[in-house]
């Protein structure tokens, strides 16, 4: 009888939907799949939005920001260093203009559909990380190889590991938010946690316990001692499970290292006939010419991303004012790496910090834009103690900080729905 109420009450949340309600289910649906599924669910939700929906004017001044933010990125065609890349470029940005522009002449999405769309997306995603876990199986019982539970194994470089973490936090925040769970919300919860941590992204891991602590601190309501045995017993699953599982732990560890000790080698990608040196920290930032076999983590390479935007703008003031314009600042990157003897496949990283991304792409007026975009989102988080808007809002602030998620097609996405969806709804989270 559990089984079938539960299978009801889906039936019944479907049906409570509007149209344009499933248009946005499509899209958040579409967001791990293949890029040309994210843009027929966009343009589908458009084209309703525009041509067939009941118009009702839903004026927010908050929209208007990612539409001049879209304004400066086709306006950088008339100074790009490669008019080429930003012609191309403008395609995929598409989103900043056309969604915006959707909110403003629909009716606002109210909470309690918000809440219906959210629910249908967790449920999706978890889903899809049951698909993937099943997959990495099937793999292991081909080969026998462990490391097909573990980052880029477990799931293709399409949608990829930072991305897909990002959608699944965000499913977990929308779990742990409900204050009554049932089973299956707390096997979601379980679900998702794994396959983020078999992912291993160390920002999204770090992101994701600083905000799950800040719920169980300053939003869930429970007794103060059921609040602090939650923290512990997240914090101790976290430390406990970077402990003995050896492939996370081996990612986190050599961070460590890096940051702290020169010339370290990495002993699980080095083979026989070539052993990979880490550059650390210190050697990102100073050492004037690497080798072909330097190899550099996470940070290390954000690091050095970071020294090569200063030395461009030393060598081109004028990047400050205006950029390179949209997706033409990887050529500077390029002549950088061959400058410095890097191995040719780091010259195809982008900055790798969306802040940086943007001040070298549309320079100081860009850059103030997106932290506009940011900062009025977090402000109406804040004012309105939506939890689930300050989990977006805070995600975004740090990952910005560690990856150029404007550079793909569902990173633009992702960010651009959500942003709308929130703002345009200032009323307070309903009673769960």
């Amino acid at each position: 009888m559990a089984s079938i109420y539960r299978f009801l009450s889906i039936v019944r949340l479907f049906r409570e939907l509007k149209p344009t309600d499933y248009l946005i289910v499509f899209i958040f649906i579409s967001l791990p799949l293949k890029n040309i599924d994210i843009s027929i669910s966009t343009i589908l939700f458009i084209i309703w939005s525009y041509f067939f929906s009941k118009k009702r004017f839903n004026f927010r001044k908050t929209f208007f920001i990612p539409i001049s933010f879209f304004v400066l990125m086709a306006s950088s065609l008339l100074w790009s260093y490669n008019f080429d890349r930003t012609l191309l470029g403008i395609q995929k940005q598409l989103p900043f203009l056309f969604i915006p522009i959707a909110f403003l002449i629909t009716e606002k999405v109210t909470q309690e559909r918000l809440l219906k769309i959210f629910r249908i997306y967790s449920f999706s995603i978890t889903f899809f990380a049951v698909l993937l876990v099943i997959n990495a199986f099937l793999q292991y019982f081909k080969t026998n190889d462990t490391g097909v539970f573990f980052y880029n194994k477990l799931v293709p470089s399409d949608p990829g590991v930072v991305y897909l973490s990002v959608f699944a936090s965000f499913a977990v925040f929308y779990f742990i938010q409900i204050h009554f769970k049932n089973s299956i919300e707390k096997l979601s919860i379980l679900i998702l946690a794994i396959v983020i941590f078999l992912l291993s992204s160390k920002s999204i891991i770090t992101i994701d316990f600083i905000i799950i602590v800040c719920y169980y601190t300053f939003f869930a309501r429970i007794p103060s001692s059921i609040k602090t045995i939650t923290v512990l017993t997240v914090s101790v699953f976290l430390f406990v499970s970077l402990y003995f599982v050896k492939e996370v732990r081996e990612r986190f560890l050599m961070e460590y290292e890096t940051a702290f000790i020169d010339n370290t080698v990495n002993t699980k990608l080095s083979t026989n006939r070539q052993s990979l040196k880490q550059v650390s920290l210190k050697e990102a930032w100073n050492k004037s010419e690497f080798q072909y076999n330097d190899f550099f983590p996470g940070t290390a390479l954000r690091t050095y991303q970071i020294r090569v935007f200063c030395e461009i703008v030393s060598q081109n003031p004028q990047i400050i004012l205006s950029g390179f314009g949209l997706e033409a600042s990887q050529e500077a990157i390029a002549i950088k790496s061959e400058e410095h003897n890097i191995n040719p496949v780091y010259a195809q990283h982008n900055f790798h910090n969306q802040y940086i991304q943007c001040l070298a792409e549309f320079g100081i007026i860009g850059l103030i834009i997106l932290i506009a975009m940011l900062f009025i989102s977090l402000q109406n988080a804040i004012n309105n103690k939506d939890f689930l808007h300050i989990a977006f809002a805070i995600t975004m602030l740090m990952l910005f900080l560690s990856e150029s998620f404007f550079c793909r097609q569902r990173g633009i996405t992702f960010f651009i729905i959500l942003f709308c969806l929130f703002n345009s709804n200032q009323t307070k989270e309903i009673q769960k």
